[in-house]
């Protein structure tokens, strides 16, 4: 099971690296191909919304057929396929398909392994070992940062893609072959385990509006918008955006670690959750005050939005804590959609919200997007605050 657990990590950091990998390869695409930048922000938002329609088969698939088969073959296929045709897109159809792909195979991987600690480990552990799984997992966001832009500039774009799509292919063989399946459970009553099941849950409604959006800021800024903001408000080399969102990278692991065992240490997960993410709004209100701070100011308000933004695994903890064990595989990623069926549809909306100011000061387009994030994450949080608070 270790070997399995580290297989789907693996699987895990290339997710990471291909819904992050778009901020560096920008400046390069619009070069080669002539995508803009309204086409990257559909093109990322598209990866998390086909990502999130994903997660309710996913779920089927987890509970019928276990974690080994549904994430193998996904990322086996989709992510493999996605990358190869990245590395030969020719226009921004072939990125957005490509992207599409890349949502299919990565969809899986993360709650193959959240079924697993939730069938397996005992539940008050679920929250540092999901957290631990997004902080391992997370250095796909780093590869995705800096060594990416330097593979980029030594090898070309198209030979850097290429070469992640054969190591998707070799993670995916492993895990196929090393990954246990796990008992299934035996169902709670007849007629149950349906999302419809889930759905009369009332304490999980309160928790999807901040779901939705809690990750979409840290998401939309190190997958996509770091990299033009760098660009036409600092005039920045991909090195440089590369070094930016590197930092903001370690930043959202340190934080999946950091918020792991806090649900232990205060006896709370919902306060716990909703102080981190006011920290993230605070974050980006100084970023629509004063968006021409500097370079470095501007990065670690970014870092700040990452770090305060990894709260999902405490998240999903405190939504699993309600769900019953014959509804794991469907509950958890029923979870995981709220959260990245959100980020899908800020990150499309965010292109228009960039695009909405033509003829203001360019700083003025980066203001509307930061008040856009912020204002969302905001209500989540007004939402969240009358959440009903659970503990293993």
């Amino acid at each position: 099971m270790k070997l399995g657990l580290i297989l789907l990590v693996l699987g895990y950091m290339l997710s990471q690296f291909y819904r992050a990998f778009l901020a560096v390869l920008a400046g390069m695409l619009q070069s080669d191909i002539g995508v803009t930048t309204d086409d990257l922000a559909f093109a990322s938002g598209l990866w998390f919304l086909v990502f999130a329609a994903m997660q309710l088969p996913v779920g089927v698939a987890l509970d019928r057929y276990g974690p080994r088969r549904t994430a193998a073959l996904m990322l086996g296929l989709g992510g493999t396929g996605g990358a190869v045709l990245m590395g030969f897109a020719g226009s921004a159809l072939h990125v957005h398909l490509a992207m599409a792909l890349l949502g299919i195979g990565c969809a899986p991987v993360l709650m193959a392994s959240y079924f697993i600690f939730a069938r397996l480990y005992p539940p008050a552990v679920f929250a540092t070992l999901a957290g631990a799984v997004l902080g391992f997992g997370s250095l796909g966001n780093i590869l995705g940062a800096l060594p990416l832009a330097w593979a980029a500039e030594a090898m070309g774009w198209r030979a850097a893609v290429l070469a992640v799509g054969g190591l998707t292919a070799l993670i995916s063989a492993l895990i196929w072959w090393r990954v246990p399946d796990v008992p299934r459970a035996e169902q709670g009553e007849a007629g149950q385990g349906r999302l419809r099941d889930l759905l009369r849950i009332p304490a999980l409604w309160l928790m999807i509006p901040l779901l939705a959006v809690n990750y979409a800021p840290a998401a939309g800024i190190r997958g996509l918008w770091a990299g033009p903001f760098y660009s036409d408000l600092n005039d920045a080399s991909a090195t440089l955006v590369g070094q930016v969102t590197l930092m903001m990278a370690v930043a959202m692991i340190l934080g999946n670690f950091a918020y792991g065992p806090l649900d232990r240490v205060f006896g709370t997960r919902k306060w716990v959750v909703l102080t981190g993410n006011l920290a993230g709004v605070a974050c980006l209100a100084v970023l629509w005050a004063v968006p021409m701070a500097g370079v470095w100011q501007a990065a670690f308000l970014f870092a700040g939005v990452g770090f305060f933004g990894a709260s999902f695994p405490m998240m999903m903890a405190h939504g699993r804590s309600f769900i019953p064990a014959h509804l794991t595989g469907r509950g958890i990623t029923f979870l995981n959609l709220c959260s990245i069926g959100g980020v899908g549809v800020m990150q499309t909306l965010s292109g228009r919200v960039h695009a909405s100011a033509p003829d203001m000061p360019p700083e003025a387009a980066y203001q509307a997007l930061f008040a856009f994030f912020g204002l969302a994450l905001l209500v989540g949080c007004l939402f969240y605050a009358f959440a009903r608070d659970r503990t293993d």
